[in-house]
């Protein structure tokens, strides 16, 4: 096990120790109350009236506008870190980006240059800046105004939902849409008649219909290299050199002299518009 791993490997660990910790603080730890109750000379004024019995967890607003308290959003944040890495591969466009970098590290053949970790980071912040007009729309239209009570939960949800389907549906292919509506017998006049069921798998096949067609054309002229050198070394009767060992350096002079990196990176984030 290479260094990286071993030191993702203890970190996933202690974050999987720390969540369990935190949750089974939430979920398992009973209420105390007062064993007495009602006024005493420290609080003449209280009422002989118990306000609430046995165990349980309570949830509780801030003020009167509705707020959520801290442990709430403690709680609502776990959650959704947890299901962070299924909306981030299933709901944006990180799906297509990785694909298109692998792609391209691929057709130019050098292994593992960039490393994973790099193209990763490199995704996910294309990703964000991608999906940031998105997030923007759900965070003032949904989470501002139910943090604030003044929509419901079902509203917050429905308000969130909307902007991902818009962007989504905008990606997604009438023909993949139109295949599992006709195996889920579904049918639509308008794009918000859709499930979210049906909508979510036609999003994630056009991604990756997409994808694989930018990662062929980006392959075409690394191939043409990959022919000439060989047939050069076919000539000269140098058959027991790799042609990949003499291609490499062009490859990558080409990617550099193309600005290859530009071109890839605008071009894929341009698909999106």
């Amino acid at each position: 096990m290479s260094k990286w791993k071993k030191i993702y490997f203890i970190a996933s660990i202690i974050c999987l120790a720390l969540a369990i910790s935190i949750g089974c603080a939430f979920f398992f730890t009973d209420t105390a109350y007062a064993t007495e109750y009602g006024a005493t000379s420290n609080a003449p004024n209280a009422s002989n009236q118990r306000t609430s019995t046995g165990t349980g967890f309570n949830l509780s607003f801030n003020g009167d506008t509705g707020s959520l308290s801290s442990t709430v959003e403690i709680l609502i944040i776990l959650t959704v870190i947890a299901l962070a890495p299924s909306i981030l591969v299933m709901l944006t466009s990180f799906t297509r980006i990785i694909v298109v970098l692998h792609f391209t590290r691929t057709a130019l053949g050098t292994q593992t240059s960039p490393p994973n970790q790099v193209m990763i980071g490199l995704a996910l912040f294309i990703t964000l800046f991608i999906m940031w007009p998105t997030f923007s729309t759900i965070y003032t239209d949904a989470i501002q105004p139910f943090d604030s009570g003044q929509i419901t939960q079902d509203e917050a949800l429905e308000k969130a939902e909307k902007p991902l389907r818009d962007f989504m549906y905008g990606q997604t292919q009438t023909k993949d849409l139109d295949m599992f509506c006709e195996i889920s017998n579904t049918t639509y006049e308008d794009y918000d008649d859709i499930p979210f069921t049906v909508l979510v798998p036609s999003f994630i096949l056009s991604e990756l219909r997409t994808a694989f067609i930018i990662g062929f054309l980006i392959y075409i002229p690394f191939i043409v290299i990959d022919m000439v050198v060989s047939s050069v070394l076919m000539s000269m009767g140098m058959m027991m050199l790799p042609p990949t060992t003499i291609s490499l350096p062009f490859k990558i002079l080409l990617f550099i002299l193309a600005d290859g990196w530009n071109l890839v990176i605008g071009s894929l984030i341009k698909t999106f518009y």
